[in-house]
């Protein structure tokens, strides 16, 4: 690290120091996870007082690209993992991309159900197949799903084992058609009671909600899934593909 503290500079010392550290943070230099130098070693490198760099800390803690951990110090932020939020290959498929095996548990399995709420949900006043099931990623629970499917072109499909299956290999194996494409709509929203314990989270804490509408060769809107995401283990995303001419 070199000295670039400027104290003719009219930008406060503690917001210099703050850019440095950014910079040797975006550059590699500290690594994530990686334990930064002490208050005391980065005073004396760059010759501020203590409450310049605790300040210079404070702000990029407040960032989250620091954390502090009592009776260790201060490190580099873990930078959570990204899944591929809207994968035709599935969920399971989407997480095992990932560095961390995931485990799906089915919390309800599929039964023949009368959907009488949600607004998003195309089934809304007719019979679905309903089904609900918990991802979990090294014991952390961090996806919850509810799922509904076309009672006419998914019958039988309450009296199969699920546990461990992919929905979108099911579909095609047993089935006999495949996904297609389909659309996706995102919010922000908070936990009732029993997402709190599914999730492992508190009711302030804000989750990713999405209504996810997949289509099939054979039907549009075969399958419909209510997703509640906790985003302190994983990034959500969506890849975009490029735009074709002609």
């Amino acid at each position: 690290m070199e000295t670039k503290i400027d104290k003719a500079s009219p930008v406060p010392l503690y917001h210099q120091l703050a850019e440095l550290l950014q910079q040797e943070i975006s550059s590699g230099r500290f690594q994530s996870g990686e334990k930064i130098p002490s208050e005391n070693v980065l005073a004396d490198l760059y010759r501020i007082g203590r409450p310049t760099v605790r300040q210079a800390i404070d702000s990029l803690v407040r960032k989250r690209l620091l954390v502090r951990r009592r009776g260790s110090g201060t490190f580099v932020a873990e930078t959570p993992e990204r899944v591929d939020l809207f994968s035709l290959a599935g969920t399971m498929a989407s997480f095992k991309a990932s560095k961390r095996a995931p485990k799906v548990i089915l919390v309800e399995p599929p039964r023949r159900a009368k959907v009488i709420s949600g607004i998003s949900n195309p089934f809304s006043g007719t019979e679905a197949i309903y089904l609900s099931r918990r991802t979990l990623v090294e014991e952390t629970p961090v996806l919850v799903e509810d799922i509904y499917l076309d009672a006419r072109i998914f019958a039988g499909l309450e009296n199969m084992k699920l546990e461990g299956i992919s929905l979108s290999q099911l579909v095609e194996d047993s089935f006999h058609f495949v996904l297609t494409g389909g659309t996706q709509q995102f919010n922000i929203t908070y936990p009732d009671t029993r997402l709190t314990e599914l999730l492992d989270v508190r009711k302030s804490t804000p989750l990713l909600a999405v209504n996810r509408f997949l289509d099939s060769s054979l039907q549009q809107n075969a399958i419909y899934s209510d997703l509640f995401c906790r985003t302190d283990e994983f990034i959500f995303s969506q890849s975009l593909g490029g735009l074709s001419h002609g």
